[in-house]
């Protein structure tokens, strides 16, 4: 059972492009039902960065975020000032 969705014209325009460079790369037709459902299983695979591809921003970070990088950091005994740190940039 096929369900319509409504897409934007810019949307339809850039499912219609994918599929005639489909068409011209492999000479393969694909039906752009077809080519949809391949675009939602790749989404699929790779769920983390779609989901946050709608976060508005990642900064600042979450308190959780915050705590992880912190818990990475360790001391190496060694001072350092702005001149080694110069000296290690800049030669």
């Amino acid at each position: 059972m096929a369900t319509a969705v409504k897409v934007d014209e810019t949307a339809k325009s850039r499912l219609e492009e994918l599929q005639a460079e489909i068409r011209l790369r492999t000479g393969t037709k694909v039906t752009q039902q077809e080519l949809l459902s391949r675009l939602i299983d790749n989404a699929y695979e790779s769920q983390a960065e779609v989901i946050d591809s709608f976060r508005e921003t990642l900064v600042p970070l979450s308190e959780a975020e915050k705590t992880a990088i912190q818990q990475g950091r360790f001391s190496s005994g060694v001072d350092t000032d702005e001149a080694d740190i110069d000296d290690v940039l800049y030669g």
